[in-house]
């Protein structure tokens, strides 16, 4: 109980800080295992254009995955920061049981769905594309399906083990999946040959090592929380509460990819399979520094929510201001290397002619407002953390689905009408976004900003009844 009890006692610099490096390097690592397939595939020789516009077309589906597992995992840890703060261990270790099963709930659907569909959903997600790359991309996915279960699987206990006290556990069980990713990408891929299969086999047993190790923490006698034979029951107002919250972060990955898929279609239909592979580039690396945002907000969450629960909103403003300074930072970086480095940082995916001329725009374009992405995801990760789950879906969901998909909708024709180029109106409508998003939310953050008063007093979600005789016993 020490490791949790410091939420309310340790200097912010520091805790922040302390929270943070290992959530960095979660989120960092997270967004490895996609990169390091990119980079590999992308140079591989002769076919790498075709194998990195294959792999991008299945980014629609892999955000929809996502997305169920950030439903529960990030649900799930914000909750059990909130009944910690409150000191009520017992209700945490019933977050921890539920939430596995809610786990293993969806992601049935989604790998039975997957194989039963797999076609039909490529071909939705890249009408146009030719033929090569939509095989290439079934190809990927029908090896790499059971292992994005396994990836939900460890988000979902990752987070908790943060949430429970142990960031740094959480950051190498993630960093050790990332190396093997590494490793094994180069013995399959450039060693043994195998092209995309190999890609997605070194994803799927890497993210299988990382979600045994994950379960293993909470079988462990010496952790704070774990398994516990009551914490199996399934208990209606838990999974309640754990999607309640956990419907934003979900919102956000869905909404992620609605716009993959539309982006694709619109590149595909105004510039082919070659805008694929430059949007696959920039968006690694503009997911990079989307990473490095969200694992600093990761690391705001547990603080946050156990100090709202504490109602300690003295300390739940300072790690917002805090948290909210550094992604501000962070975004400024991440735009000036792509402002001044574009054409280095997408020959690092492809580095044919073609592809960087047309990369170092694009590039441009989607992270001039960088800063204001920041201003939107510490926004909506407060609201998450301190349980308005609304809220931070309208944070969410503000920049993506209400500006991003009418405009890349629209903008694209008025461009191509006028200059004869839409593909340029796909990358304006994505800079125009940002700024509009990041409006929304401060509007938001303005309206609610309630909760940092010293008077202010949270609600409390409790179940409709009192726990009787049998759930009292340990």
């Amino acid at each position: 109980m020490d490791n949790i009890t410091e939420f309310e006692t340790k200097p912010m610099g520091k805790l922040l800080w302390q929270y943070a490096l290992p959530a960095v390097a979660s989120q960092v690592v997270t967004s490895i295992y996609n990169i390091v397939d990119r980079i590999f595939l992308g140079n591989s020789i002769g076919d790498g254009k075709m194998l990195l516009a294959a792999l991008t077309i299945t980014f629609p589906l892999m955000n929809i995955i996502h997305a169920f597992g950030s439903l529960v995992g990030a649900g799930s840890s914000a909750r059990m920061s909130i009944v910690l703060g409150r000191k009520d261990v017992r209700w945490a270790e019933k977050i921890l049981g539920n939430s596995m099963l809610l786990t293993f709930f969806f992601g049935f659907i989604f790998v039975t769905g997957g194989y039963l569909w797999m076609h039909p959903i490529i071909n939705l997600f890249a009408d146009g594309a030719s033929s090569s790359v939509l095989e290439a991309a079934c190809e990927y996915m029908y090896i790499v399906l059971p292992g994005m279960f396994l990836l939900t699987l460890t988000f979902n206990l990752v987070g908790l083990i943060r949430s429970s006290g142990y960031p740094m556990k959480a950051m190498w069980i993630m960093v050790g999946g990332a190396a093997m990713n590494i490793f094994l990408d180069f013995l399959f891929i450039n060693e043994f040959g195998w092209g995309m299969a190999g890609a997605a086999w070194a994803t799927t047993l890497s993210m299988g090592a990382s979600a045994a190790v994950a379960v293993l923490h909470f079988v462990q006698h010496k952790s704070f929380i774990r398994f516990k034979r009551h914490a199996w029951a399934p208990k209606l107002y838990i999974f309640r509460n754990i999607l309640a919250i956990g419907i934003s972060p979900f919102s956000m990955n869905f909404a992620a990819f609605a716009v993959v898929a539309v982006l694709n279609r619109q590149l595909i239909a105004y510039g082919g399979d070659d805008t694929m592979t430059v949007y696959g580039a920039a968006n690694s690396f503009m997911g990079l520094i989307f990473m490095l945002l969200l694992g600093l907000c990761q690391a705001m969450q547990p603080i946050a929510g156990y100090n709202y629960g504490a109602r300690r909103n003295d300390r739940l403003r300072q790690v917002y201001l805090l948290t909210m300074n550094v992604c501000l930072m962070v975004g400024a970086v991440g735009t000036a290397l792509a402002l001044i480095f574009p054409r280095t940082i997408i020959g690092c995916f492809n580095s044919e002619p073609e592809i960087l001329d047309m990369g170092a725009p694009a590039l441009r374009y989607l992270m001039v407002f960088c800063p204001l992405i920041a201003f939107t995801v510490t926004n909506s990760q407060l609201f998450q953390s301190i349980d308005m789950p609304w809220i931070s879906i309208v944070t969410s969901l503000s920049r993506q689905v209400i500006f991003l998909i009418p405009l890349s909708l629209i903008l694209p024709g008025i461009v191509y009408n006028i200059t004869g180029d839409g593909v340029t109106g796909v990358w304006q409508a994505c800079a125009i976004c940002d700024v509009l998003g990041a409006a929304l939310s401060a509007v938001l953050l303005l309206t609610h900003r309630k909760v940092f008063r010293m008077d202010y007093v949270p609600p409390i979600r409790k179940p409709k009844k009192e726990l009787g005789p049998k759930e009292i016993e340990n």
